[in-house]
C-alpha cells in the first residue's frame, strides 16, 4: 500500500509551483479583518468544550459534499464553535483559492488555514486571506518536504501575525512539536500514511508525554458527543472536528451537541 502522506506532500509542491496560492487574496492590499482574540486565547476562555469546526468540501475518506462553505461556517459559529478550520488543499480536498476569504466574510471567530504547508508562500496566502492561524505538520518537516525547518516556518508565521497549530501523530513527533514555539500542538488521530483513525492515539500520547501547559488540540475521528467528552477527559484543551459536522443534516445542532458534551 502506498504511503499516502508522501503523495500529499509531493502534490503540495506541485500545487505551490502551479501558483494556486497566489490567488488567495482578492485584492492587492488586503484589509486585516481577523478577530482581535487569538485562537489560543479563545480556547482558554471558552466556558464549554472548545471546538474548532472544520469546513472541507471533500476528503479521501469522506468523499465530496455539496455545500456553501460560507453558509456552513456561519452555522458552525452559531452552534458555538470557538474557531473554524478551512481545508484549502485543492486536489484531494477540493479547496479553492477564495475559500478562506469566503469563510472570513461570514464569521467572526478565528480561522485556521489547514493544508499541507511546504512553503512560506502558503503562510503568506493564509495571512492575506484573513486567517488567524495556520496548521503545520511535524512529520512533513521530519521527512524533509518543507523548504524551511519547523522553527523557521513558525517564526515566519509569527512575524506576519499568525498563530501556529503544529500537528503530531506519534510520541516522538509530539515531543518535537512541544520543543518548538508553536502556539498550539495538535494530536492527529488519523495516520496520514494509511488514513486509518484511532482515538486512542490522543490518550496514549498524553499518558506518556507531559504537555507543560501548552494548548493541545485533538484532531480527527470524533463522531459523537460521547467521543468528544472522552478526549476532553484524556486531557486535551480543544477538539478539531470535520467530517462528522460536514455530513450532519444540521451543522449548527451538531456543533452545539459536541460543545455541550463537557
Amino acid at each position: 500500500m502506498p504511503d499516502f502522506f508522501d503523495i500529499l506532500c509531493r502534490t503540495a509542491h506541485k500545487t505551490v509551483a502551479g501558483g494556486y496560492y497566489s490567488g488567495f487574496a482578492e485584492r492587492d492590499k488586503p484589509v486585516d479583518t481577523r478577530p482581535t482574540l487569538r485562537l489560543s486565547e479563545c480556547i482558554r476562555r471558552c466556558a464549554c468544550l472548545p471546538l474548532i469546526a472544520e469546513v472541507k468540501l471533500a476528503s479521501p475518506t469522506m468523499g465530496a459534499v455539496h455545500v456553501d462553505a460560507g453558509a456552513i461556517a456561519r452555522h458552525m459559529q452559531a452552534g458555538g464553535a470557538v474557531g473554524i478550520s478551512v481545508v484549502t488543499e485543492p486536489r484531494f480536498f477540493k479547496g479553492f483559492s477564495h475559500m478562506l476569504g469566503t469563510v472570513r466574510s461570514c464569521v467572526s471567530v478565528p480561522l485556521v488555514m489547514k493544508d499541507f504547508v511546504v512553503s512560506a508562500c502558503q503562510i503568506e496566502a493564509a495571512r492575506d486571506a484573513g486567517a488567524s492561524a495556520i496548521l503545520l505538520i511535524q512529520a512533513l518537516f521530519d521527512r524533509g518536504y518543507a523548504t524551511r525547518g519547523a522553527e523557521d516556518m513558525i517564526a515566519f508565521a509569527h512575524a506576519i501575525g499568525l498563530e501556529v497549530l503544529l500537528e503530531a501523530h506519534t510520541d516522538s513527533e509530539f515531543k518535537r512539536a512541544l520543543s518548538t514555539d508553536a502556539d498550539l500542538v495538535g494530536i492527529n488521530n488519523r495516520d496520514l500514511r494509511t488514513l486509518t483513525v484511532d482515538l486512542m492515539t490522543t490518550r496514549d500520547i498524553l499518558e506518556k508525554v507531559p504537555t507543560d501547559g501548552r494548548v493541545v488540540v485533538s484532531e480527527s475521528g470524533v463522531e459523537t458527543p460521547e467521543e468528544a467528552l472522552f478526549l476532553k477527559r484524556c486531557g486535551v484543551d480543544a477538539l478539531l472536528v470535520g467530517s462528522a459536522l460536514m455530513r450532519a443534516e444540521d451543522a449548527r445542532r451538531a456543533v452545539n451537541r459536541m460543545v455541550g458534551a463537557a
